[in-house]
């Protein structure tokens, strides 16, 4: 009897530590939701409770929630090039090479920290509201510090432009300002993408393998990703479609073993280019199945996969490859462990498993969204990214200038100012806006001067009816595919549908569905006979006009317009027929009435103008990434020509003929070869994708409320012919630094209403030995009348070293000078600024006479310069 009480009390008491120990392991009382434990003691704590599978749903984009953990889900995916983009209503700044055109690091620091906290703002808004959707995280895909080698690549738009020194710089301002000065937490993280060696061709980024040295690796392509991690410490880095030498960039253990996470120690994480690990079995055809591209790139470094877009997945084929991979043995447990500390510690350090009231960003409010302050800081920087390229004195205007004709397609138009990768803007002042304001005194006027270019208004619902006549379109929508019976059946009365962050011309989503496809039908009736240019603004969608398909566009994309000229006639009805496809975000049906000859109503415009201002060049629409284009000129993303397109040269040289000056602003993500407008237009104004205040900026400049100090991040060359082959990554005869010819606009160039003048040049020591650093002081005197900036430019040039360029930028800094007042700048370089490459690929600090010259551009471009020979002693190789 007495043995039973005893087994008995044994069973109870093994019963109860059990139950203690279950209760010690609830999620409630875990270690890892304890903010006072350190976070690697956390996230280990985490991730050992986890199963395979559900280990196996963290490591893409879109991170299921794992409930009996209080993991929430999560979409890793979110953008921030120049605002936050994609989210909605956001203060957009100028598109990235505007940004960089400002030589202003300390500028993009400050945008950098207002993008972060406004990204702060629309996550806390969107987690209030339950939603955990793309778009709407912490971690920002930016910024783009690929090289823009050539200036035939469609994103270049998106980089800070062709000079490693000067987009390190950039970069590094813009980690630092997004990811905050919190020890503990992250206000937001910085992804710098896309690791590395990527800048086209478009066409070909899923298949291409990209050859390329050890010296130009290391002398153009790494540096500013060098610089982002180890002075910025951005806590994630994207890897590439593209293979680098055999390798794709996601599996390429050069890249992610030996520097990033070898020679760099970079400890963050790394995320996959979206569908780049597919690529790795599909378009590189690395590997012979999924599993195993999930399992080589994971194992190299790669530890999330984008695999999803704006779709919420719903089955298991995202992250199913990462659970075959470890049932056919390629990969560990412990493989999956690596990755996902990596991620959980970015997750914990952005406060995501802490009580909000611990996180000082959590209480970010949302009147930071689009703030008054945040306007004022986009039209400083839209100011400051003005490149004057030309003036023969025409410009400022005069105070007797009473008539101005604005001409161009692009002048009345916001969609151009916001360029790719951005938000919306509550309001965004065009070019013709800006003026009429700034010039309340004079008559101002407009022309579009072409049917190129100019913007499509979604069709009205007067011109369109149903079958039995009421206004609008029938619409079905339809569960998924468009099969089966419609789920919602309604009229609509236009076709103006946008998933995400809808605006308030965007159609009413339907009720409880979310991942839908629709059918529109009915008819198309005009007002007026004329030629119409009829289409789709969005992706994935197919129109039928009277039966005849005229847009096909199936696949997945940035929206931009698909168009066909067809002939209509006034109260004819035409049949038509949208199809939706589930995935495609957004689809706009559209339409313009093209003019008879707008060029000659441009003309007649100017002969009774005092000046002509020409807003001409090209949009986000044209070039960008991987998008269907059907323009002279421009394939797949990418620019064939580097030509303003035809018709609006031929616009400029009808506008010369009326005799009034002419003045030439571009708008434009990538240099332009408008050889005619130099040689016969008074000035030239480059304006780039500027932004919200695009248009108030550049009316102020041509006022000379603002006086123009930006210079240029790129080289302005004559023609393609100037280059190599677009594909060759070889930097022989590219930027700047290699190039041999005569370009256009050199790379630092811009002028000025006023005049600059340096003098009094000192180097801390001229005899400078290997691996010491190096002051340079400069004095910097503005000569004109008028207040002014000055970017003070640092150039290096080398002695005959094998491996080295012809010069490099090496230092940098914006001066604000009234007229007749002189500055005292001193820029400091590290022996790293002070190195270069050698054909074997080495960094090295070498013997010789370097000529440092400090002035308001390249030495022998004809800019204001001071210059002192230095003599280095002695050989330093430098860490890669």
């Amino acid at each position: 009897m007495k043995s039973r009480i005893r087994i008995g009390l044994q069973v109870a008491f093994i019963l109860a530590l059990i139950l203690v120990r279950a209760v010690a392991q609830t999620p409630g009382s875990a270690v890892y939701l304890d903010p006072s434990q350190p976070i690697n003691v956390r996230v280990d704590d985490l991730i050992k409770r986890m199963t395979v599978e559900q280990k196996a749903t963290q490591l893409v984009n879109q991170a299921r929630a794992i409930p009996d953990l209080k993991v929430p889900a999560y979409d890793w995916w979110s953008e921030a090039l120049h605002g936050v983009a994609n989210a909605g209503t956001a203060t957009v700044f100028p598109e990235p090479v505007g940004l960089a055109a400002t030589f202003d690091d300390s500028l993009i620091h400050d945008m950098a920290i207002v993008i972060g906290t406004e990204a702060r703002a629309k996550h806390n808004q969107a987690v209030r509201a339950g939603r955990r959707d793309i778009m709407e995280g912490l971690d920002f895909w930016s910024p783009n510090i690929n090289i823009f080698r050539d200036p035939r690549w469609g994103r270049g738009q998106e980089t800070y432009g062709e000079d490693p020194f000067l987009t390190g710089r950039m970069g590094v301002a813009f980690v630092t300002g997004l990811q905050g000065d919190d020890p503990k937490y992250f206000r937001v993280i910085s992804t710098p993408k896309h690791f590395a060696v990527h800048s086209g061709p478009e066409t070909s980024r899923h298949t291409i393998d990209v050859q390329i040295s050890k010296h130009d690796m290391e002398d153009t392509y790494l540096p500013a990703f060098r610089a982002a991690v180890i002075e910025g410490k951005a806590e994630s880095v994207m890897c590439a479609y593209n293979r680098v030498n055999g390798q794709p960039a996601c599996a390429n253990t050069f890249l992610l073993k030996d520097q990033l996470r070898g020679a760099w120690k970079f400890n963050g994480y790394v995320v996959s280019d979206c569908d780049a690990i597919v690529d790795v079995f599909e378009g590189h055809k690395f590997v012979k199945s999924q599993a195993e591209a999930a399992a080589v790139s994971l194992k190299t470094g790669m530890d999330n996969e984008c695999a999803d877009f704006f779709t919420i997945t719903k089955d298991d084929h995202d992250y199913k490859p990462y659970v075959d991979a470890v049932k056919q043995g390629l990969l560990t447990e412990a493989d999956l462990d690596v990755a996902l500390r990596r991620l959980f510690t970015a997750r914990m350090r952005l406060g995501m498993f802490d009580p909000p009231e611990m996180v000082p960003y959590a209480q970010t409010p949302d009147s930071e969204i689009d703030s008054a302050p945040h306007r004022e800081l986009a039209l400083k920087i839209a100011r400051e990214s003005m490149v004057l390229l030309k003036d023969d004195g025409v410009l400022p205007f005069a105070a007797s200038v009473k008539k101005i004709l604005v001409v161009g397609p692009l002048a009345d138009q916001t969609g151009v100012l916001h360029g790719n990768y951005s938000g919306t803007a509550s309001h965004a002042v065009t070019a013709v806006e800006g003026i009429r304001k700034q010039f309340g005194g004079a008559q101002v006027s407009f022309e579009a001067g072409t049917n190129f270019l100019r913007e499509h208004p979604v069709i009205p619902t007067s011109a369109l009816s149903t079958d039995d006549g009421k206004p609008g379109l029938r619409g079905e929508y339809f569960s998924g595919e468009l099969s089966g019976t419609p789920q919602v059946v309604r009229v609509d009365p236009y076709v103006d549908l946008q998933l995400s962050h809808p605006d308030a011309h965007a159609l009413p989503l339907p009720t409880g569905m979310k991942d839908f496809s629709v059918r529109w039908t009915g008819f198309l009736t005009p007002a007026e006979s004329g030629t119409y240019q009829v289409g789709l603004m969005g992706s994935m969608q197919r129109l039928w006009l009277d039966g005849k398909l005229i847009v096909d566009d199936g696949i997945l994309h940035d929206p931009n317009p698909q168009l066909a000229t067809v002939q209509l006639a006034k109260g004819h009805l035409y049949a038509i027929k949208i199809e939706y496809q589930a995935g495609g975000r957004t689809t706009k049906l559209i339409w313009m009435s093209t003019s008879a000859d707008p060029l000659v109503e441009a003309v007649s415009a100017a002969r009774q103008a005092d000046v002509v201002v020409a807003v001409v060049g090209i949009t986000s629409k044209l070039e960008g990434e991987e998008m269907k284009v059907d323009v002279p000129g421009f394939k797949g993303g990418d620019r064939t020509s580097l030509n303003l397109p035809a018709e609006e040269e031929a616009l400029l040289g009808a506008l010369k003929g009326a005799g009034k000056p002419l003045v030439v602003v571009l708008m434009n993500g990538s240099a332009l070869a408008v050889n005619w407008a130099n040689d016969h237009a008074n000035a030239i104004l480059e304006a780039w994708y500027s932004g919200e205040e695009g248009g108030t900026a550049i009316a102020q400049t041509l006022a000379g409320a603002n006086n123009p100090g930006g210079r240029l991040p790129v080289t302005f060359y004559k023609g393609v012919e100037q280059l190599p082959e677009f594909e060759d990554y070889a930097m022989k005869n590219r930027t700047y630094r290699y190039f041999t010819g005569e370009p256009l606009y050199p790379f630092g160039y811009g002028l000025t209403y006023t005049s600059f003048e340096y003098s009094g040049m000192k180097l801390s020591n001229p005899q400078l030995q290997a691996g010491n650093p190096l002051d340079v002081e400069v004095d910097v005197k503005n000569t004109g009348k008028r207040d002014g900036e000055e970017v003070a430019e640092l150039y290096i040039s080398f002695p005959k070293l094998p491996g080295a360029p012809w010069r490099a930028l090496r230092g940098f800094t914006r001066v604000h000078v009234k007229a007749g007042e002189q500055k005292h700048v001193k820029l400091t370089l590290s022996p790293r600024d002070l190195s270069y490459v050698n054909e074997a690929g080495d960094r090295l600090v070498s013997t010789g006479d370097y000529l440092i010259t400090v002035g308001g551009g390249q030495p022998g471009t004809g800019a204001p310069h001071a210059e002192s020979h230095l003599m280095i002693q002695g050989e330093q190789k430098l860490p890669e």
